[in-house]
């Protein structure tokens, strides 16, 4: 990663090159890659996902569209429609769950911003910033209830249950999160609970239901679930150590929001136990009282860096990635699980 990020002081150019993580060497093209492989089933995503949030109430369709529009992957849905025609679906359903899933996602992010109170989402402020907190909950309520439609028109229980499924785990991970919020003393445990439930359930099920739809054998289909879940736990395991250590324009939001917001995320757990009682004490005033200065975060850096808390949670996060990789070399080799297992280490390595 880069040596000169924006905020952080000279002084700790010496430790910054010592200790951070190696330079990402991620492929942007393999997500591209894989997208190609699906280019044909994610337009008609998209046009579905177009049509169906239209409303006759003209804030919905404005709200959900500025945050659609504003630069997403489509990781999610692209993981379904991938899922299923690596699966050997030869049907259409994938293209309406693809849309479920990425109206499911959309909905989260509403409520997520205005739970962590983000003024900013890919990189332009958050849609609770334009249009307000009370619309962003609502139209995110309206998003969860096309979502429902869209999967009890698919005609099958169990990918209904799968889905319906991840959006409680979803909820439940969002509470469990909000309860630990700003608590130095939550445990490496209680984090991996809440990323397992609030980011990887929705990978685990857009990939489960892909192997569903092609009536693959329970055992192909909980293995592409565990693709789903581990890839999940990767990338927001990389997620969290790119916000002390990326630049703002390349991970679309600005560099130690999470420290500012008091989030508890794996190297800040790895460091507060690894600190000395100063240290934790440092980390009380800033993420537990909420009480920084300026300098604050470069110091915050320093510290994660001295601890190896940085490198330690990449190398928990490539752990993760393995085990993805394992998880769907069960099903038969073919240009799309290599197109798939190459956006695992794509999530891993990436700087954005």
């Amino acid at each position: 990663m880069d040596v000169e990020e924006p905020g952080l002081t000279a002084s700790l150019g010496a430790t910054r090159a010592e200790s951070l993580p190696p330079e990402p060497t991620a492929d942007a093209g393999a997500l591209d890659r894989l997208t190609a492989l699906v280019a044909a089933d994610l337009e008609a995503v998209n046009a579905l996902i177009l049509q169906r949030m239209q409303s006759s109430v003209e804030l919905i369709p404005q709200l959900a569209g500025y945050l659609i529009a504003s630069g997403g992957k489509r990781i999610r849905p692209v993981l379904t429609l991938a899922s299923a025609r690596l699966c050997g679906h030869r049907g259409q359903r994938h293209v309406g769950l693809a849309a479920a899933v990425e109206f499911i996602h959309t909905a989260t992010l509403l409520h997520d911003d205005v739970v962590d109170e983000s003024d900013l989402r890919r990189g332009q402020a958050s849609a609770n910033v334009v249009f307000g907190n009370q619309a962003s909950v609502l139209v995110g309520d309206f998003l969860f209830s096309r979502a429902f439609q869209v999967m009890v028109e698919d005609g099958s229980l169990e990918t209904l249950r799968i889905l319906a499924n991840a959006s409680a785990v979803i909820a439940e991970g969002e509470v469990l999160q909000l309860s630990a919020a700003h608590d130095t003393v939550t445990s490496r445990d209680t984090y991996l609970r809440i990323i397992r439930a609030k980011t990887a359930e929705l990978f685990a099920a857009a990939c489960e239901i892909g192997a569903v739809v092609a009536d693959r054998s329970p055992a192909e289909c909980a293995a592409m679930r565990d693709f789903g879940t581990e890839l999940g736990i990767a990338f927001q395991i990389v997620d969290d150590v790119l916000d002390y250590s990326a630049r703002q324009a390349r991970l679309g939001k600005t560099i130690g929001d999470d420290f500012r917001e008091g989030k508890i995320t794996l190297p800040v757990i790895l460091a507060v136990q690894r600190g000395n009682e100063e240290e934790r004490g440092f980390w009380r005033r800033t993420l537990e009282d909420g009480e920084q200065s300026e300098q604050d975060l470069d110091h915050a850096v320093a510290l994660l860096q001295r601890h190896g808390a940085l490198a330690d949670s990449m190398a928990a996060a490539r752990t993760h990635a393995e085990n993805a990789i394992r998880a769907i070399r069960l099903l038969p080799a073919s240009p799309m699980r290599q197109a798939l297992e190459d956006v695992v280490d794509f999530v891993v390595e990436r700087d954005f």
